[in-house]
């Protein structure tokens, strides 16, 4: 299936398919990004580990801390001993613990060439910054850091589940967001909020005064990407989206592939 959708494709966003669609943003983003800004600035690859807490199935092998070993030699008689009434035995079951993940989450950086200084970094927003626990409190520290700088910040938010990040002056819950801070402009932004339905909005993505500023089409960029990931096989459409749509998504979505299928028949 093409991708349909005037803007963010929902299935996009499950679990299964995110980190590679992450992935493939980034590296379409650099790619996309680093003729416009040269020969002033430069854009590179930045990484972030985080430790998430998994539940490894089936269990990894670990060394034991008591070993019994055979040694060869037969043991002495058994002294015999007084017998009781044995108490009734517990059956155990399994259990499954906790084991660290690294997730290795990548960002881009635009620096300039002649100092090396970062001017603007680039997020897109992954599960693990957004869903509530260790994860998001340290991007949230991150991010507290980059604004308490005047290193420009566009920060892309592709995810419908989980709180949005911190921000105050939203009056209206939308899908998706795109966070634009300009260092000049301190604790203030620009938001770009949409929905499933709109668009994606075109934006600029801020360098030092007087430079020209590329547009960025992030609906072109995930286009590209869907085709090069071959998505349109790799989507089973026949199961709703992860997160679920609401009930009017959902019946818009509906509507939209049947009119797709009705041009691909006519």
């Amino acid at each position: 299936m093409d991708n349909l959708f005037p803007g963010m494709n929902p299935w996009l966003e499950h679990p299964s398919l995110w980190s590679d669609v992450h992935f493939r943003l980034i590296s379409a983003l650099a790619r996309y990004l680093s003729p416009l800004v040269s020969p002033r600035y430069y854009v590179s690859v930045g990484s972030q580990a985080y430790i998430a807490t998994v539940f490894a199935s089936p269990p990894s092998l670990r060394y034991p801390d008591i070993a019994i070993v055979y040694s060869g030699q037969r043991a002495g008689p058994v002294q015999s001993t007084p017998t009781f009434a044995a108490p009734p035995v517990l059956a155990p079951t399994t259990v499954e613990l906790p084991v660290p993940d690294i997730i290795e989450e990548t960002y881009l950086e635009i620096r300039e060439v002649t100092s090396g200084q970062v001017v603007t970094i680039v997020e897109v927003l992954s599960p693990t910054n957004k869903r509530p626990g260790a994860g998001r409190q340290k991007y949230e520290r991150k991010r507290m850091e980059i604004l308490s700088t005047h290193t420009h910040l566009v920060e892309i938010d592709l995810l419908r589940a989980w709180p949005p990040m911190p921000m105050v002056g939203e009056q209206v819950a939308r899908d998706y967001r795109i966070l634009i801070r300009r260092g000049e402009q301190g604790n203030q932004a620009t938001l770009y909020a949409f929905s499933l339905r709109d668009p994606i909005p075109v934006f600029r993505i801020p360098l030092q005064a007087g430079d020209d500023e590329p547009l960025t089409d992030l609906k072109t960029l995930l286009d590209a990407i869907y085709l090069e990931g071959y998505y349109g096989v790799r989507v089973n459409y026949q199961q709703p989206p992860e997160p679920p749509l609401s009930v009017a998504n959902a019946e818009w979505v509906t509507e939209l592939m049947k009119r797709w299928k009705a041009e691909k028949t006519a």
